[in-house]
């Protein structure tokens, strides 16, 4: 292959996000997954996305499609009267995969435009390295799923 067929597929091998700090890029046996394409140190703000929030009536219809998979849940507080079940996440962010050891978290932020997620770094990421955090509602999904580190 020469150097510039590699490089354009490399390039189309990837999926940027507008900054050019994240891609997507397929992982083997895990799917799509978020990595860094600048480093970032602990404590860094790595992606902050809208979210939408949903009550269990409409978690029991989603929980029978594949968005159970890329929605997420939330501890704590919930701004709304009737507590909601979960939220989808608009962005790079729902992409990112679970990890029991992660190097990032989800920290939720409720504004007058709604609910907010931003990633988080819990610990210095180098370039071209996965971004993951740690899924807390990983009892919800098909036992046909393996999670894999």
């Amino acid at each position: 292959m020469l150097s510039t067929e590699r490089e354009a597929y490399t390039m189309f091998d990837k999926v940027f996000d507008r900054s050019n700090a994240l891609y997507v890029k397929n992982v083997p046996r895990k799917g799509r997954g978020v990595f860094a394409n600048i480093p970032f140190k602990a404590g860094d703000v790595i992606d902050r996305a809208p979210t939408w929030g949903f009550d269990s009536d409409t978690a029991k219809l989603l929980d029978r499609t594949g968005i159970l998979e890329y929605y997420f849940v939330r501890r704590g507080p919930h701004p709304n009267e009737r507590p909601l079940a979960g939220y989808v996440v608009f962005g790079f962010s729902s992409l990112m995969n679970h990890a029991s050891n992660p190097n990032a978290k989800r920290v939720w932020n409720d504004e007058d435009s709604g609910s907010w997620v931003t990633i988080v770094a819990t610990k210095d990421v180098e370039v071209d390295e996965e971004i993951t955090h740690r899924y807390i509602n990983m009892s919800a999904y098909p036992q046909s799923i393996d999670f894999i580190d």
